[in-house]
């Protein structure tokens, strides 16, 4: 049973491919990467939409007595913690995996997960179901980034994966306003089977689209000119000595401490921002969602530009676009947080603020820059790195944010008070430490 199943996830055979021309290569391998580029964008959107879900339905549970503040603080903490582990594990079996099942079983999961998940009020029911969703989520993010090195040559990758990395603003653009709709119209319910819809059809979508690797397809590797590290190698040996070096380079830990943090402010709003203007200030579920889809909206311009932005304004530098966008992230806060009252285009220019900064943190911190110092046949394994103590920091965000809003409430002739200061200590000090950490990596490069 176990030899079946790894040998279902083991990497394609190569497959010869004599019949045709070189130009005829060269056409069908272009198509081949912008169907493995573009599903890979959509399939991991719609892990979003599968992964977001619970935070559009978290003021109507709250309000139906379903679940209090803490125990849904609880609840998403617990996918962010198996999201972690996960994304640490998965991260280095991806490098070794078919990718193309690996992503499709996740996805296909996650969606099943959701729609259960309309069906039920048992707490310890819903906390498991949402934590062993957290897992199989972590096989996405971990195939598109090996499905981008073994598709693309290092001229292109850090593009490419700005490009994708847009999938995660994608998704949670979704994920505010049509599950948010859904939601308005027939209740927190069908927002999760709404989502987990959503989910069956991106696993078509990658199931179909979405290609393993070149020589599985009759195409040469990449990168053979190089030092064979950077290559598409199958000796377990070299995936071993690639990823030993990876657990050993201080620079990729600082960067997954740096994105930990980022991550606790990035996920404070993803999270809580619709429940916080909704109590805050007064706003209406569908209007409070639509502020913060703003944010993700902007996002796909900063994470779409940001490979331009450091290649051509910076000389392929990410240290300095790195640190700007995250004292961007730090005044979108502030801006969102600490200016008084209900001032709606405030809010909005704070949410563009952040959108953008955080799409482009996103890629940088959150990926390409440990993926750029890491060797290639191991940036699963980078990406496992930041993941684990990304989604750490999210689950720690969830868990704390929970506690602090519920444990700052009072009741007033019968209407909830809550008060956000320390709410907004804690988020914008994140967000402040987290640029402050990338500083520590400055002249960080690779050397293999």
């Amino acid at each position: 049973m176990l030899k079946a199943l790894i040998n279902f996830y083991r990497v394609s055979s190569p497959k010869l491919c004599n019949t045709e021309t070189v130009s005829e290569k060269k056409h069908r391998a272009n198509l081949l990467q912008w169907s493995t580029f573009l599903s890979a964008t959509i399939g991991y959107g719609t892990y979003y939409v599968c992964r977001l879900s619970l935070n559009v339905v978290k003021k109507p549970i709250v309000e139906e007595g379903i679940f209090s503040e803490t125990e849904l603080g609880i609840i998403g903490s617990v996918l962010f913690f198996t999201y972690a582990i996960g994304k640490f594990t998965n991260g280095f079996l991806a490098d070794r995996c078919n990718i193309n099942r690996f992503m499709t079983t996740g996805l296909l999961v996650t969606a099943l997960v959701n729609l259960f998940l309309g069906f039920t009020h048992s707490f310890i029911l819903f906390l498991v179901l949402w934590g062993v969703s957290g897992w199989f989520q972590s096989m996405g993010a971990a195939s598109c980034v090996v499905g981008l090195s073994r598709w693309f040559d290092d001229k292109k990758r850090g593009t490419f994966y700005g490009l994708w990395s847009a999938s995660h603003n994608i998704g949670e653009a979704m994920t505010f306003i049509s599950v948010a709709s859904i939601v308005s119209v027939f209740g927190w319910r069908y927002g999760f089977l709404g989502a987990g819809l959503v989910g069956l059809l991106g696993t078509l979508i990658v199931w179909r689209f979405f290609y393993d690797t070149p020589q599985s397809e009759g195409l040469p590797e990449l990168n053979r000119s190089e030092n064979k590290m950077t290559g598409a190698v199958t000796s377990s040996d070299e995936y071993n000595s690639a990823q030993k070096k990876v657990l050993k380079m201080p620079a990729i830990w600082i960067l997954a401490l740096s994105s930990a943090f980022m991550y606790i402010s990035r996920y404070a709003i993803n999270s809580w921002g619709v429940f916080y203007l909704e109590t805050q200030k007064g706003y209406s579920m569908l209007d409070a969602s639509f502020i913060i889809s703003i944010s993700s909206v902007c996002g796909i311009i900063g994470t779409v530009f940001s490979g331009f932005i450091s290649d051509k304004l910076f000389g392929g530098k990410r240290n300095k676009p790195a640190l700007i966008f995250g004292l961007t992230n730090v005044l979108a806060l502030c801006l969102f947080l600490l200016v008084p009252g209900v001032h709606f285009w405030i809010d909005v220019i704070a949410m563009i603020l952040f959108g953008v900064g955080i799409g482009v943190l996103i890629c940088f911190l959150g990926g390409l820059m440990a993926v750029d110092i890491a060797p290639r046949n191991a940036s699963g394994a980078a990406l496992g790195i930041v993941g684990i103590a990304s989604y750490i920091g999210a689950g720690l965000q969830d868990i704390m944010s929970g506690v602090l809003i519920e444990g700052y409430k009072i009741i007033e002739e019968g209407s909830e008070i809550y008060d956000f200061r320390y709410i907004n200590v804690f988020w914008i000090g994140s967000a402040l430490i987290s640029a402050l950490l990338a500083t520590l990596v400055w002249n960080a490069k690779s050397k293999f």
